[in-house]
């Protein structure tokens, strides 16, 4: 039990030095597309993406600290293709694009922004987006960060907590995170990257759906009694 307290203890610093990593290259992307350091709204939002990060570690590592463990492998057997290349694309609209994008439209395009009112609206999502996906990760021990039959892992149908409403409310929290970001930023072209991430997480969403139907026990059983992949009383 000491050892498996520390393989947690370690798994919950290297998540957090992850997250400040990832952070700190999006932020670096930014000021240099955007050419100068200053303007609040930026430096709100990435204050607020801090404070997440090590709160929501805090979380995870108090309430799962087993899954903090499975995601920070790198090689998980069985893990689509499919899903690996459309993972490191997300991953990359996020971290590269997204920042990019935002950074030179208020920098240096100086395109008409979004005032504050949407600021307002993209807390909002922010807020909602940070609760979902702590929540899916407390509740869920499968969620790994690629889509495989975990049978290593007993791999099980999840049907607590957000799963009750959506059957990848995963997902769902990255395309509100992801959106939350020109809003609060105030770039409209940061739109379009934003968008994009939001494609491929309903592409994801099909074809990870559609390999649940078919490869894991009771999953069909599932999806009749929650009826909507995504976006309720949608799709």
């Amino acid at each position: 039990m000491p050892r498996r307290n520390k393989e947690f203890r370690v798994a919950g610093i290297k998540q957090l030095l992850l997250a400040y990593v990832m952070l700190a290259i999006q932020m670096i992307i930014f000021f240099i597309s955007a050419g100068h350091i200053d303007g609040s709204r930026p430096w709100i939002f990435f204050g607020a993406s801090f404070v997440y990060c090590s709160a929501s570690t805090v979380v995870q590592y108090k309430l799962n600290p087993e899954l903090l463990v499975q995601r920070l492998k790198r090689k998980r057997k069985g893990s689509k293709l499919w899903d690996e290349i459309l993972m490191r694309v997300s991953n990359l609209m996020v971290l590269i694009a997204v920042p990019a994008v935002a950074g030179w439209d208020i920098g240096r395009f100086q395109s008409p922004g979004l005032d504050v009112p949407f600021a307002a609206v993209g807390f909002v999502l922010f807020i909602i987006s940070t609760i979902l996906l702590n929540w899916v990760m407390v509740v869920n021990p499968h969620f790994e960060p690629t889509v495989r039959i975990q049978k290593d892992r007993d791999h099980k149908v999840i049907t607590s907590g957000p799963y009750k409403m959506v059957r990848h409310p995963g997902y769902l929290a990255g395309i509100l995170f992801t959106l939350s970001i020109p809003l609060i930023i105030g770039s409209v072209f940061t739109l379009f990257p934003s968008g994009i991430y939001s494609i491929l997480m309903v592409i994801r969403t099909w074809l990870e759906d559609r390999t649940l139907h078919k490869e894991l026990d009771g999953y069909s059983e599932y999806a009749k009694r929650v009826r909507y992949r995504l976006f309720p009383e949608i799709w």
